[in-house]
């Protein structure tokens, strides 16, 4: 069982000036779409025994989210910055499958 990143260093640095580029040109309303174009490129180029992964997941529905994250950090008065990078995570892990299945 191998797993492995094939991804490459100009790809890489193309992807996140693309990415920073969406977000900048948008002032921050770009921001989810551009993370799920990274998380895709990450995702395309990783192999897990074998098998590619994919990301599905779309800005619109990272937007729905980012909604729900402001608010709760609003009424918890900024602690669930705390838990902000955990259920980021979550979220790309749970629009992360292996390609076929």
């Amino acid at each position: 069982m191998e797993s492995k990143f094939t991804g490459g260093l100009l790809g890489w640095i193309g992807i996140n000036i693309l990415s920073a580029l969406l977000t900048i040109l948008t002032i921050g309303i770009g921001g989810p779409a551009a993370t799920c174009m990274k998380e895709r490129w990450i995702a395309s180029h990783t192999y897990i025994d074998g098998e590619q992964l994919v990301f599905d997941g779309t800005g619109t529905q990272l937007w729905g989210k980012v909604i729900v994250w402001i608010f709760l950090i609003i009424i918890t008065l900024g602690f669930f910055l705390f838990w902000l990078p955990l259920k980021s995570r979550a979220w790309i892990a749970s629009h992360t499958h292996i390609l076929g299945r």
